[in-house]
């Protein structure tokens, strides 16, 4: 069965398999993914900013991407998102397989479901993220040697620009754990087309205001990065067998 990871900032690629890029057409446009080669070509890597982070999180199409794996047969999907640290307990470079959302995003095609060809339809949002993938990644977790916190409330702005730290105030008052700017409507539509999706964030800095300055780690987000990756391959297989 065919499986899809997608990723973004850090993470462009899955340096321990061969990959070729394909372009899907899909009604919403081309999508660009990585499909893996000989016994990996079930895998496909979607880099929803492109393979060079071209592609501003407000421009992304996100709609075409997700569609783009449905068209490929794509039932199970798990996500990593780059995010700045609200809570305390999720240090730069901690990792939370996040649970819930908050949409601070404007301006997006945010549903499949927008008239037409697609009647309307109000998809329940009770629980966002497949649960039974999700149970199985933490349950595979410390087999990697990483350290999920098993859930969080990531917040979800428009970008590019960084949150001001009023704003990351106010979020944390609504019970935000993480900040960033793409997994929403990405979530979403994987719900309208009935894909398992789960998602983990790892965190890179430290959100406005919550130390004086902000800084963006780099030592030892590539071996995180890595390590992300081997255990979304390994859940992705276990939970499709």
């Amino acid at each position: 069965m065919t499986v899809g990871i997608i990723a973004g900032t850090a993470i462009y690629s899955i340096p321990s398999i061969d990959m070729e890029e394909k372009i899907i057409d899909t009604p919403y446009g081309e999508a660009l993914i990585l499909q893996g080669t000989g016994n990996n070509s079930d895998l496909i890597f979607l880099p929803r900013h492109g393979p060079k982070h071209s592609t501003p999180p407000h421009k992304i199409n996100y709609r075409a991407n997700i569609k783009a794996l449905e068209i490929l047969g794509i039932k199970h999907v798990l996500a990593a998102y780059a995010v700045g640290s609200i809570n305390r307990d999720i240090p730069p470079l901690g990792l939370v397989a996040i649970d819930d959302f908050i949409d601070f995003t404007s301006g997006r095609e945010a549903t499949f479901f927008d008239g037409g060809v697609n009647p309307v339809k109000h998809i329940d949002m009770s629980e966002p993220f497949c649960q039974e993938l999700r149970n199985k990644l933490l349950d595979l977790t410390p087999e990697f040697g990483l350290k999920i916190i098993p859930g969080g409330t990531y917040v979800s702005t428009n970008g590019p620009r960084l949150e001001s730290p009023a704003e990351i105030r106010m979020f944390d008052k609504l019970g935000g754990d993480v900040v960033g700017m793409t997994a929403v409507p990405e979530l979403i539509l994987a719900k309208e087309l009935d894909i398992c999706f789960a998602a983990v964030a790892f965190s890179v800095n430290w959100a406005a205001g919550i130390e004086e300055e902000i800084n963006f780690v780099e030592d030892g987000l590539s071996d995180l990065g890595n390590s992300l990756l081997a255990l979304f391959i390994r859940t992705l297989r276990e939970i499709t067998k």
